[in-house]
């Protein structure tokens, strides 16, 4: 099949190889405009970009897709469906009708739950036990086209939005080339918009701890939060970002409360349980385990600011 293929994250280079590795022809990669990227803020390609060129392929970086330069390039393109993956642009309806099978996109959670630009974290957030992969027909709406395939994934208790997006990003891999293979004969099934949930975008705020709330939602915010921008609270009067942490339910304290710093174990009281910290990073220093931190960072029994 001649395909078109939009997308800019590793998630999405990764559908981008398998489609490759398939057998399809990829007539034409789109991706975001190149980002400043590493600590001299060089501008860099997208991992999409950088796939496409390792195969060969020719990559546009249109800012927008309502240029008629864009449209234009797609229609000279001659593809009879485009695949988009994270891709970070809206599609307008001139763009969706250019392939013969339209555009099908690879959506990070079970549609109608989260809709959106971030599923995997909110899915985290939300202590679902379950997500998954969608291929999606594309229509107008923000994720609310007609479903053709759908593959569930279970979700582990410690899984963060890292490993969650890796597990996700080759299970996604797996279902394109499904579903390109037979996307003729598949039947589109339409979502139940009274089900639908939104994936709103992430913001730093959220990352911010309240030790006024529960060990298990404190936690799941640690985990939605790796690898960025990183769950962050305050010890002794300063801030410090938490990288990994444990719930222990059955402990407790006043909210903020310092219970244990020795030992190389770090107990904070929650809300509703404590927290054992195992991984935290000073501001302008480095992840260091909990007992690296307690030795270079040594902590009486205090209440902790909120």
């Amino acid at each position: 099949m001649r395909v078109a293929f939009a997308g800019t994250p590793p998630f999405a280079a990764a559908a981008l190889q398998a489609i490759a590795a398939a057998g399809h022809e990829v007539a034409v990669v789109l991706t975001q405009p190149d980002r400043p990227a590493g600590r001299g803020l060089k501008l860099t390609p997208s991992a999409v970009a950088q796939g496409a060129f390792a195969l060969g392929i020719p990559v546009e970086k249109f800012p927008t897709l309502k240029s008629g330069q864009a449209q234009e390039r797609l229609r000279e393109a001659h593809v009879e469906v485009m695949v988009v993956a994270a891709y970070g642009l809206l599609l307008p309806p001139a763009v969706l009708a250019i392939p013969t099978h339209g555009c099908i996109n690879i959506h990070a959670s079970l549609l109608p739950r989260w809709r959106g630009a971030a599923p995997i974290h909110r899915a985290i957030l939300a202590g679902d036990a379950e997500t998954g992969i969608c291929i999606m027909q594309m229509d107008e709406g923000l994720d609310t086209g007609p479903v053709l395939l759908r593959h569930a994934l279970a979700m582990g208790d410690r899984d963060t939005t890292g490993s969650l997006t890796e597990r996700l990003s080759a299970l996604g891999a797996e279902a394109i080339v499904e579903a390109l293979r037979s996307l003729p004969e598949l039947r589109a099934a339409a979502q139940d918009a009274s089900q639908a949930t939104y994936a709103a975008k992430i913001s730093k705020a959220e990352a911010r701890i309240d030790w006024t709330r529960s060990s298990q939602e404190i936690d799941r915010q640690v985990r939605a939060f790796d690898p960025a921008p990183g769950a962050e609270g305050v010890l002794a009067g300063e801030p410090v970002k938490v990288w990994a942490a444990e719930p222990c339910p059955q402990l407790g304290g006043a909210p903020g409360t310092v219970l244990k710093a020795e030992g190389g174990e770090l107990l904070v009281a929650c809300g509703s349980g404590a927290l054992r910290l195992t991984c935290l990073q000073k501001a302008g220093g480095r992840k260091m385990p909990a007992a690296e931190f307690l030795r270079g960072n040594p902590l009486k029994l205090h209440v902790v600011p909120i």
